[in-house]
């Protein structure tokens, strides 16, 4: 039933647009009545050719003006991506808070927790290193190291 009714108003709307540019081809084009003589037909020429002319002047400033207004449109466009890429974050304050007052702040006062982060770290020994090895031999260290028997001696030393 609305397809029904959509149609019917489409037809007449195409019915009134016919009816219109036939009404506007009347009022602002006569009928055209071709003179006998020469001289009469070099007038109707003429008189085309103005009308012709001015007709061609407002294309040209319409079509100007419509160039305008899209290129103001573009323009406007990409300011407005600029303007979104430069938003400037705010700067942010510095907050201490500890670590049982962040979890309190997020999870409510309702739960309490204490969090002690410290007391979950493993303790790690430095190890002192003596005093470093006097300088000695260096030809003594290789040669004991040097070969089968010197892994050997590793290996003895060891067990």
């Amino acid at each position: 039933m609305m397809l029904q009714v959509a149609k019917d108003l489409l037809e007449a709307e195409e019915i009134s647009k016919v009816q219109e540019r036939e009404k506007y081809m009347e009022d602002s084009c006569p009928a055209l009545s071709l003179p006998s003589s020469k001289e009469e037909l070099q007038k109707l020429c003429q008189e085309l050719h103005a009308k012709i002319e001015v007709i061609d002047e407002e294309r040209y400033i319409l079509e100007h003006t419509a160039d305008r207004v899209c290129n103001e449109v573009k323009d406007l466009n990409i300011k407005i991506v600029d303007l979104k890429g430069k938003f400037k974050k705010p700067p942010l304050k510095k907050v201490r808070m500890s670590a049982d007052a962040m979890l309190q702040a997020l999870l409510g006062s309702k739960h309490k927790v204490n969090l002690d982060l410290r007391a979950n770290l493993k303790q790690v020994k430095k190890e002192v290193k003596d005093e470093p090895e006097k300088a000695g031999d260096w030809r003594k260290n290789i040669e004991d190291k040097a070969g089968m028997g010197g892994r050997k001696k590793m290996f003895e030393s060891e067990a």
